[in-house]
């Protein structure tokens, strides 16, 4: 019963810890940006740059940043995935979106440097951008018989519109949020004024330490009583916005703009700096409320200029989006918790604890067969950190869990043929091993030129192996 009430525990100090977190800064403008592309740009403004005919240098980084403006996981993809490809996008271009999407999109990205440090963000979009463009240009080199004969045969696109500067400007602003939010400079972190409110909260703070304990070994943050505060504002929000958003598309009601009303709020309060002292409760103004405040601000003046329609639309993909991903991410949050009373550092440090090759394996294989919902790798990767997880073995997880998983392999079995479905999974598979190994190199002083040769080895073997390979049938892939 000890460790049943124990592992109970840990599941909501770790559940508790994240919906108190920061990282509300960061879900929250997401959530938005991820329904203002889904309703305000042209489907036809993002795909017509992946065309076969569009130059490589602009295919393949249209096709990066297309993916990461999408807040999608490895299955969540694919159908966006068989859209464009079947469109008549080029192999290529759509693998690169197909691994760039779940791998580096801007809800991992955000959360990535929250959770874990701005450097492990830095390496996994970079490493992302480089080995996804390389796969995509892999597999369109070692497939482009029969590509070409399928773009060939395929319509190509026939509307070209564009987004407007209105919509620009106004995913801008949501962009400008999200980073106000969540970066960690001097002028956003420079307190302006604060006060001190009479409010005796130290009774209150130590129950929540002994119900919520930190504990940095394990990468617990506890639970405050300005967390708190957040967790009861986003009940709230949830409590409005299942009718104020998910109905919006039949007309705004008051609970629309409650839970707007209630957003902007939470967004602010969690801005601000709170800490409980003995002389009461101290609330610091800092740069980031005023810079979140504004953006908030200027946001709600941008909404009035679309029509209404459009808002809707807006909120309703929002509100969709924060219904796929949301409560599978507190599932998992939850399971990491309870997982986490269980696992003892010495294991993943005797398995994963130095940047050798079989480690950086352990930690693709770990990521596909134990595949997590959207964000949920994070907290995860931040748990095995906390137990002793080289950053080499890390970074080879982070690459591959939100990529491959056994139903999205089925899936892309279905849309692009098995041989190309598993050839796209090795390739997955080595370039995280490679992209593991470079890292941890790297975070252990390796030279460059060396983290070079390691990169050009891992990159020129699949290529001389299957291009013999395709040239040995006699018959176009399929």
């Amino acid at each position: 019963m000890d460790v049943f009430t124990a592992t109970l525990q840990s599941g909501l100090a770790s559940l508790a810890s994240y919906l108190a977190a920061h990282v509300l800064l960061c879900l929250v403008p997401a959530f938005f940006i991820a329904g203002a592309l889904a309703a305000l740009v042209p489907q036809q403004s993002i795909i017509r740059f992946l065309g076969p005919d569009t130059a490589k240098f602009v295919s393949y980084p249209a096709a990066a940043a297309a993916g990461s403006l999408l807040a999608v996981c490895s299955c969540t993809v694919q159908p966006l995935f068989a859209g464009i490809y079947t469109k008549g996008a080029g192999l290529g271009p759509a693998i690169t979106f197909l691994f760039f999407a779940p791998a580096a999109n801007i809800l991992a990205l955000s959360y990535t440097g929250v959770a874990l440090g701005a450097d492990y963000a830095i390496a996994r979009i970079i490493l992302s951008l480089c080995f996804g463009i390389g796969i995509g240009l892999l597999m369109a080199l070692l497939f482009h018989r029969s590509d070409h004969a399928r773009t060939t045969a395929s319509a190509t696109f026939a509307e070209r519109s564009g987004v407007g500067r209105q919509t620009l400007l106004f995913l801008g602003f949501l962009v400008a949020l999200l980073v106000f939010g969540t970066l960690k400079v001097q002028w956003l972190t420079l307190p302006l004024f604060g006060t001190v409110l009479p409010f005796n909260g130290l009774a209150a703070q130590n129950l929540l330490d002994r119900l919520v304990p930190a504990n940095e070994i394990k990468g617990e943050e506890g639970l405050s009583l300005q967390g708190l505060a957040l967790v009861g504002l986003l009940l709230a929000i949830g409590a409005v916005a299942r009718r104020g958003l998910g109905q919006v598309d039949s007309g705004f009601t008051r609970q629309t703009w409650a839970a707007l009303g209630l957003t902007v709020a939470t967004l602010v309060f969690a801005a601000l700096g709170v800490r409980v002292a003995e002389e009461g409760l101290a609330v610091t103004v800092t740069g980031r409320t005023l810079a979140v405040s504004l953006c908030c601000a200027i946001l709600i003046t941008l909404a009035r200029r679309f029509d209404a329609w459009d808002i809707q639309q807006w909120l309703w993909e929002t509100w969709r989006f924060v219904k796929m991903i949301f409560p599978l991410l507190l599932i998992g949050v939850f399971l990491v918790g309870v997982v986490r009373s269980f696992i003892r550092p010495e294991w993943v440090q005797f398995v994963a604890g130095e940047n050798t090759v079989l480690a950086n394996l352990a930690g693709v294989v770990f990521g596909v067969f134990m595949y997590f919902p959207t964000l949920v790798e994070v907290p995860i990767a931040k748990m095995f950190l906390s137990l002793g997880m080289h950053p080499g073995p890390l970074i080879a997880y982070l690459m591959a869990d939100p990529e491959l998983s056994l139903q999205s392999i089925l899936i892309s079995s279905a849309i692009i043929g098995k041989l190309k479905a598993w050839t796209y999974v090795g390739l997955v598979a080595l370039f995280s091993t490679v992209a593991g190994l470079t890292y941890g190199a790297w975070v252990d002083g390796t030279p460059l030129t060396t983290l070079a040769l390691i990169v050009g080895a891992g990159i020129l073997a699949p290529i001389i192996a299957l291009q013999l390979i395709e040239r040995s049938r006699a018959v176009p892939f399929h």
